[in-house]
């Protein structure tokens, strides 16, 4: 026959379902942290990279309106540059979606600061 005990032993042996509640807790928990640390990782890199570009976002957003983006533009439209020069840069559409998009980045991440 089990001695039956008083105060702590004995709420652990009377509630072992506790502990796989809580054991299952533990586990969601530690996937949570695990998750967590990993994005965290991943963001910084992103970060110092996005750091990385700033200094490309201002050149982009001054070619944008220049007089040598207009240059270049007729240049190719006179079809007097290479067949295989990449162009992206000679869509407006192209720089400005960049630069909306890292705009909309920068605010997100205010956002996210507030919270």
């Amino acid at each position: 026959m089990r001695k039956k005990h008083s105060g702590p032993v004995a709420q652990a042996d009377s509630s072992m379902s506790g502990i796989s509640v809580q054991t299952e807790r533990i586990k969601a928990m530690e996937a949570r942290l695990n998750r967590g640390v990993a994005v965290a990782a991943d963001m910084e890199q992103a970060l110092l990279q996005f750091g990385t570009i700033q200094e490309d976002l201002k050149a982009l957003e001054q070619y944008l309106g220049s007089e040598e983006r207009k240059q270049d533009l007729a240049a190719d439209e006179a079809g007097l540059l290479p067949d295989g020069l990449k162009r992206g840069v000679l869509s407006e559409d192209g720089i400005w979606n960049l630069l909306e998009r890292v705009k909309d980045i920068k605010s997100q991440f205010k956002d996210l600061s507030q919270t």
